[in-house]
């Protein structure tokens, strides 16, 4: 017996008649979002999407700008860019998430929210060196600011994307991969072109602060244009004289910064330098400044001449003397100097420690950055206290790095030297870290003689002790036998200049400050003494503020104060493995 289905009457026949749906009435349909709409363009959509992946490439080469203009300031103020480079990339990363999110509230307004968030990324973006850079000068610090600008820069690039997929859908839908795909690559090319202007274009032509006040105007004319012209037809006649307003007032804004801006840097150079600066450089390698009449902390008589590069100071007039003299005369004193390589030194001062010997036959300078070679040559001050040593006959000045050119030292046909002095940056700083690496240390000892010695400066040794014995650590990992030895003499608790950030409370106080010498050599250790002194005086510094020549007593001292502090069970710093961070 077949069963009837219970929707078929009893006695009925044939099959069950098809369900019907009841008509939906108008009140149930779903509503469409308006961000979806067709946006009503004055141009054809093929131009109108050509116009939005435009703005994309801009302001992603803006973003990348501002982003790599944070690093340098940061790093350039404090020192660290391994530090600051990660603080600035993930604090910036995580933002730039958090503002996708945020930006999902904005999506049915896409047009005025993207128009908002330009004109603040152009303020923001655009004047951020320039607060870091006064808030650093007049107050002291920037990590806690640097953070700061680094969130809230990420949250509005992050806030971009979500804004423009939405605009850009609305031209013209597609699937969604193929937006995204388009959007990402013109996002990609715009970073890798802001990342190439930033040092090739931007820095050595209109500077840090210049330069990131000008692309916060382009990134203002670019998100304005799009949204106030493109996309006028999404917004009220209320919304786009507000939008207008803004985005004038944010160009006006960094117009004035631009106007302003050399004022501000000199006012701010004063209060982070301490004297006048009387000299600003900004070479293809770094900034450059030379400063008169800054005063240590404790001293009542001014260091007078100052060098700083990148921020740090490299030379004092007050203790200068000393420093090059412990530096050089050792080396000097173990054996034949015939043949002299300085590596750094293209200040002239090191050479001119060198040249007081006539023994010298010849002595070659490698130096990283011309820039600091012509001041060298040029500026009195600077000529005066090194004797115009780079003018002599015997001396040859080569531009390079010095690692690279170690490693084709074997090319260039030229004979071992008697002495190499390494006058290079300190250890502890990150971009110096392979000059003071096994394999650096490797290289300069196939270019020492047989009876030839290497002079190191590496750093204080009494406010990093372990990065100071790392270095002879590696010396020793290379072959070389050492003798160090720690000289005082250093204006212990110099203030000025962006070097203040990394002073150590009250250490000023507690020791005096010194520098950390490492002499070494193939075979048995080589003997510490002092050559004597040639015809050539050593250069005068200003009276009460240099300290006093360096005698033989000095150096048996230093050597038994670096032995007093020994480290033992280092392990060498290389390439792949630094290890100068304390």
């Amino acid at each position: 017996m077949i069963e009837t289905p219970a929707s078929v009457p009893a006695g009925a026949s044939g099959p069950a008649p098809p369900r019907e749906e009841p008509p939906r009435a108008p009140s149930q349909e779903l509503p469409q979002e308006p961000s979806q709409t067709p946006a009503r363009l004055p141009v054809p959509d093929g131009v109108g999407r050509f116009l939005v992946l435009a703005a994309v490439f801009v302001c992603a080469a803006c973003g990348l700008v501002y982003e790599l203009e944070l690093v340098a300031l940061g790093s350039y103020l404090a020192g660290d860019s391994v530090t600051h480079t990660s603080v600035v990339l993930s604090v910036m990363v995580f933002a730039m998430g958090l503002g996708s999110l945020l930006a999902k509230r904005l999506r049915t307004r896409a047009a005025a929210g993207f128009g908002i968030v330009e004109a603040l990324l152009a303020l923001v973006g655009g004047g951020s060196a320039m607060a870091l850079y006064a808030y650093f000068a007049w107050v002291g610090g920037s990590m806690a600011v640097l953070i700061g600008f680094s969130l809230v820069l990420g949250v509005l690039i992050g806030a971009e994307m979500p804004l423009l997929m939405t605009l850009i859908q609305r031209i013209r839908e597609q699937d969604a991969g193929g937006a995204v795909a388009d959007l990402f690559a013109a996002d990609y090319v715009g970073a890798l072109v802001g990342g190439l202007a930033f040092p090739f274009l931007l820095l050595p032509l209109m500077g840090q602060l210049p330069g990131a006040l000008a692309v916060g105007a382009v990134n203002a004319v670019a998100g304005g244009a799009l949204v106030l012209w493109l996309f006028r037809g999404d917004l009220s006649p209320r919304s786009r004289r507000a939008l207008l307003l803004v985005n004038g007032l944010v160009v006006a804004l960094l117009i004035t910064g631009v106007a302003v801006v050399d004022s501000f840097e000199k006012a701010a150079r004063r209060a982070v330098y301490g004297g006048e600066v009387r000299t600003v450089r900004n070479t293809a390698v770094q900034e450059v400044v030379l400063t008169e009449g800054v005063r240590h902390s404790g001293g009542s008589e001014p260091t007078g001449f100052a060098m700083f590069l990148d921020g740090r100071l490299r030379v004092c007039g007050g203790d200068e003397r000393r420093y090059h003299e412990a530096l050089v005369r050792p080396a000097m004193a173990a054996g034949p100097h015939g043949r002299v390589l300085v590596l750094g030194g293209g200040d002239g001062l090191a050479l001119r420690e060198v040249l007081r010997h006539p023994e010298v036959e010849s002595a070659t300078v490698v130096e990283l950055d011309p820039g600091v070679v012509e001041l060298a040559r040029t500026d009195p001050e600077l000529g005066r206290l090194n004797h115009r040593s780079l003018d002599d006959p015997r001396v040859r000045v080569e531009t390079g790095d010095a690692f690279d050119w170690l490693r084709s030292w074997p090319d260039s046909g030229r004979p071992p030297y008697d002495v190499i002095v390494s006058d290079l940056p300190d250890p502890g700083i990150s971009d110096s870290s392979r000059l003071y690496s096994q394999e650096f240390y490797g290289l300069a000892a196939r270019a020492l003689s047989e009876r030839g010695r290497l002079a190191v400066h590496a750093g204080p040794a009494g406010e990093r002790p372990r990065a100071y014995w790392t270095v002879e650590t590696t010396l020793r990992t290379v072959g070389l036998r050492t003798a160090p030895y720690v000289v005082d003499g250093r204006l212990s608790g110099f203030t000025a200049g962006p070097d203040r950030s990394q002073r150590r409370e009250g250490a000023a106080g507690d020791r005096p400050g010194d520098w950390g010498f490492v002499l070494a050599a193939h075979g048995a250790p080589p003997p510490l003494a002092l050559a004597p002194a040639g015809a050539r005086a050593s250069g005068a510094a200003p009276a009460g503020a240099a300290p006093r020549a360096l005698h033989p007593a000095d150096l048996r001292r230093a050597s038994a104060r670096a032995e007093r502090g020994r480290l033992a069970g280092l392990l060498p710093s290389t390439l792949i493995h630094p290890r100068y961070r304390d």
